[in-house]
């Protein structure tokens, strides 16, 4: 029996395997990243890469899929070697800063970008780059009770001033209900190529297309 079963009963046969053949870049193994990384690996996705710089701290644990023996090691090692164990899914991980000098080399031949970055300067190059290359992008992010999902044509990079804020309110909560909405954007985009733009806000349980 496969390990997409249940999977591939709700979503038939046909988008099981768009998915699988789907390559796809996931910039940023934090909180959105890693958990979407994981969701789409257990979706039935085959042709996933993963770049984040970042090595676990304490303070990711309640957020993010690592343990505490993985505390100091690097997020998107540690992701890919999660996954291979849990599904025999090879995920392309690269523990590297994303700058504009080598994100065509990070986002190559994806069909795909996910930009889920903790600062403006990677959330920058990815948009620039994926408009010049023609590559689709989706940016998810989030603050206090509010998340959006957002492709790249309508997307502005948020101000320089909150990039990578330590002490930010977070809810695990937010961060799944964000990631379960963008893994079926994502989805539906690749089964079908449409781009939907939502926001998610956690106290009135409401997701809701984003009025542009």
């Amino acid at each position: 029996m496969s390990i997409f079963f249940h999977e591939q009963l709700y979503r038939s046969s046909a988008v099981m395997s768009l998915v699988k053949n789907f390559p796809v870049t996931v910039c940023g193994a934090g909180a959105l990243g890693a958990n979407i990384v994981e969701s789409l690996a257990r979706s039935g996705f085959c042709q996933l890469r993963v770049v984040d710089r970042d090595r676990i701290e304490e303070r990711n644990l309640s957020t993010q899929p690592y343990y505490r023996s993985d505390i100091g090691a690097f997020k998107a090692k540690i992701l890919a070697n999660n996954l291979y164990r849990a599904l025999s899914v090879s995920i392309d991980a690269h523990s590297k800063e994303l700058t504009p000098a080598n994100v065509d080399r990070l986002l190559a031949n994806s069909a795909l970008a996910i930009d889920t970055f903790d600062n403006s300067v990677g959330r920058q190059a990815v948009k620039d780059y994926c408009a010049s290359a023609s590559i689709p992008c989706v940016h998810v992010g989030l603050a206090a009770d509010y998340s959006e999902i957002i492709w790249n044509q309508h997307y502005r990079v948020p101000t320089a001033a909150n990039d990578d804020v330590c002490d930010y309110p977070l809810a695990r909560n937010l961060v799944m209900l964000t990631v379960s909405v963008a893994c079926e954007v994502i989805v539906t985009f690749a089964a079908t190529q449409e781009q939907q733009n939502l926001t998610c806000t956690i106290r009135d349980f409401a997701v809701k297309p984003l009025i542009l």
